[in-house]
């Protein structure tokens, strides 16, 4: 089974750039406290890293 990552949001995006407000909702994120599982690939990590003071990341099996 490849692995996955579990997203969630920390942080608000309210005083954020909106190109990292798209990012959020192109991971699945709305609020504070919601998670998302996604596929551990090349485009999550690129969304990962480009919000990664708004989200916590674990990796999941």
């Amino acid at each position: 089974m490849a692995a996955r990552l579990k997203v969630t949001q920390i942080k608000s995006k309210v005083s954020e750039k909106q190109n990292q407000r798209d990012t959020l909702r192109s991971l699945g994120l709305r609020r504070i406290g919601d998670a998302v599982v996604r596929p551990d690939d090349a485009q999550t990590r690129g969304y990962v890293r480009a919000v990664a003071h708004l989200v916590k990341v674990e990796e999941i099996d």
